[in-house]
């Protein structure tokens, strides 16, 4: 595994890692560390960093031997040394001085007088990224300066891909932003380098691999994007929608979250294959470091019993891993869980069946949680308490079928209840579904449940059989059109959702401390193909406003708000929407491709899934994003 802190459950993500594995960074590093292997130097690591350093550039020399100034850190093992004081510095016979810091001026003059006399001074700062790009030029480590985030992007064998999303950071008082943006083919070289300019108010943003592929002539290709967002406010996170269509007019269409933007230990959700399907797991590596032979792995979730990827796997490279070529004999409905050794960002997976394709995450395995014994007697004004919203989609053309997923390492049992709503907020139907173990098979068929159509449905921890929990619940969620055989898959996580009393950080705000009673979702439009829809819900843990105030804005590309409609949601109900019969098919051509619907509530949180659905039987589903 690697030796780094990629995120800070208290203080968001590590400024230091995006710092250090940027690409242009690991560009700049290489005249740098030329110098150092031309003879020995000493390392001061002010900011506990070395560990992250030499993880992300193994290649690297090593010091002969590394200082801190906080005397308790003395002694600690760092990058295979033991930590030295720093007032021992001036006794060493290196003839340079590494100090492991960014704007390091400071900090060089402070130990001027124990540097020994003779020896270079040299800082991180030589590997400092373009001062264009820095939206904050005066902190270097400012987190809005590092805004990036990857995208799985395709064009090839009759698949292409589609980024949409909006710039967001014009509502937290941006001024003007650029994306610069780096493609990488399979084997991780550069295919283009370029930026982008956003609209300066809250426009659309598409990008899309064809237009990419004939922006720069470049021949088929399955790889990855880098974004870095330039000139942002308030948010330092890349979100987006990304679409998979068939360009050569093919049945294959699908649609996924944005990827997270700090790699994990493990990653699950990830679904064995059927008898009739494949399944791959899309490796992309997001370091400029090769990922080893061995240090990847695949396991039936729960089983214990890893199975290594015995190759390597080059700087930024894209591999198409068949599960089956690890695990021959593992189907579904069991899971399986990926070791990733803080290589990745968040995977995705592809599922092949006949002619038709569709592109899933899988998520964040949590290293950092226990059961919280406080779940199972939480005080009465929270109601359900954690719930996991989800569609049920009209029972005559789509089966539905859930499937709980461990998503965090010391998870052993789920005990879990099924409760079904009508679209009016009606409960229709109930299931327990017991306490399962961490290896379980179950994947409930709505099939099975009398009653329950069109609407939507809720996990919820239910302990009459015992269990823990920890208020990470999740589950994977699998849609399949009756007629067609195509299907979609989704998975996300639960919350305590409108409720004005407070439980730790739920329910959650996009911004600002909890509760969180507000909404704001992103919608895109479809195209000539293809319709958008969004399925939206208002879960409750406990008794709310008895409907949503809820207004669906229409956007056009450069921002404006062009139309406007509003919505009433029941309490724990739903509603279906399409963009097309909400404003009509000339609205939405009026709004330009880079248009999109912006859902806002000013009296509840609701919860999406988006998609797209065409004449030919396919569509795609997804959880939202909002901000």
């Amino acid at each position: 595994m690697l030796q780094i802190q990629t995120f800070d459950q208290r203080a968001g993500g590590n400024v230091y890692y995006k710092a250090l594995s940027h690409p242009l960074v690991a560009e700049a590093l290489g005249p740098m560390l030329a110098r150092l292997r031309a003879g020995g130097f000493a390392l001061y690591d002010p900011d506990g960093i070395a560990d992250a350093l030499f993880a992300l550039y193994p290649d690297a020399p090593r010091p002969a031997r590394l200082y801190v100034h906080d005397v308790l850190a003395v002694g600690q093992m760092r990058a295979g040394l033991a930590a030295a004081p720093l007032t021992e510095l001036p006794r060493v016979t290196a003839g340079t001085v590494l100090i492991a810091a960014f704007d390091a001026g400071r900090i060089a003059a402070r130990i001027g007088q124990l540097v020994p006399r003779g020896a270079e001074v040299l800082t991180l700062d030589a590997a400092r990224l373009p001062e264009r790009m820095l939206t904050n030029r005066a902190r270097y480590l400012d987190r809005l300066n590092f805004a990036t985030n990857f995208v799985f992007f395709r064009d090839a064998d009759g698949l292409s891909t589609r980024l949409t999303t909006a710039n967001y950071w014009a509502g937290y008082g941006a001024g003007e932003i650029r994306l610069w943006l780096r493609l990488f083919d399979a084997a991780g070289a550069p295919l283009a380098t370029w930026e982008q300019p956003v609209p300066r108010g809250p426009g659309g943003i598409v990008i899309d691999s064809r237009r990419v592929r004939d922006r720069f002539g470049l021949p088929p290709f399955t790889g990855q994007l880098l974004i870095h967002a330039i000139g942002v406010a308030g948010h330092d996170v890349v979100k987006y929608a990304l679409d998979t269509y068939a360009s050569d007019n093919g049945a294959s269409l699908s649609c996924t979250h944005d990827a997270n933007a700090w790699p994990s230990d493990r990653y699950a959700g990830l679904p064995a294959p059927r008898e009739d399907e494949q399944v791959v797991l899309w490796v992309q590596n997001s370091h400029a470091a090769p990922i080893p032979a061995g240090a990847l792995a695949l396991d039936r979730m729960g089983a214990e019993r890893p199975v290594a990827l015995d190759r390597e796997i080059a700087p930024f490279a894209t591999l198409a891993l068949d599960v089956s070529s690890l695990l021959p004999d593992v189907r579904w409905p069991a899971q399986i869980e990926l070791r990733a050794g803080r290589h990745l960002v968040r995977p995705r997976y592809e599922v092949t069946r006949g002619e038709r394709t569709r592109i899933a995450h899988v998520n964040v395995e949590r290293a950092d949680l226990a059961p919280d014994p406080a779940i199972p007697g939480l005080p009465a004004q929270l109601g359900r308490g954690f719930l996991l919203p989800f569609p049920v989609l009209d029972r005559a053309r789509f089966r539905t079928i859930v499937q709980p997923t461990p998503m965090a390492e010391s998870q052993k049992t789920l005990p879990l209840r099924l409760d079904v709503f009508a679209e009016s907020g009606e409960k229709v139907a109930e299931r327990f579904l017991g306490c399962l173990r961490r290896d379980h098979a179950l994947a409930l068929d709505f099939d099975e449940l009398a009653g329950a159509g069109q609407g939507h449905a809720e996990l919820v921890y239910d302990f009459r059989a015992g269990g823990e929990a920890d208020g990470w619940m999740h589950a994977l969620v699998r849609f399949e059109d009756r007629h067609t055989g195509h299907a979609a898959e989704t998975s996300f996580g639960a919350h305590i959702f409108n409720t004005a009393m407070t439980y730790k950080d739920e329910p959650q705000s996009y911004s600002g401390p909890p509760p969180g009673l507000t909404t704001r979702l992103f919608l895109k439009l479809g195209d000539a193909r293809r319709r958008s829809f969004a399925v939206l819900i208002y879960p409750a843990s406990a008794a709310w406003h008895p409907t949503s105030r809820t207004s669906l804005l229409l956007h056009d590309a450069a921002g404006e708000v062009i139309a406007e409609q509003p919505v009433a949601i029941a309490c724990s109900g739903s509603a279906t929407v399409w963009p097309d019969a909400v404003f009509g098919q000339a609205m939405l051509e009026r709004a330009g491709e880079g248009g999109y619907v912006l859902i806002r509530d000013p009296s509840c949180r609701l919860f999406g899934y988006h998609g797209l659905m065409d004449d030919a039987g396919g569509f795609s589903l997804d959880h939202m994003f909002g901000f």
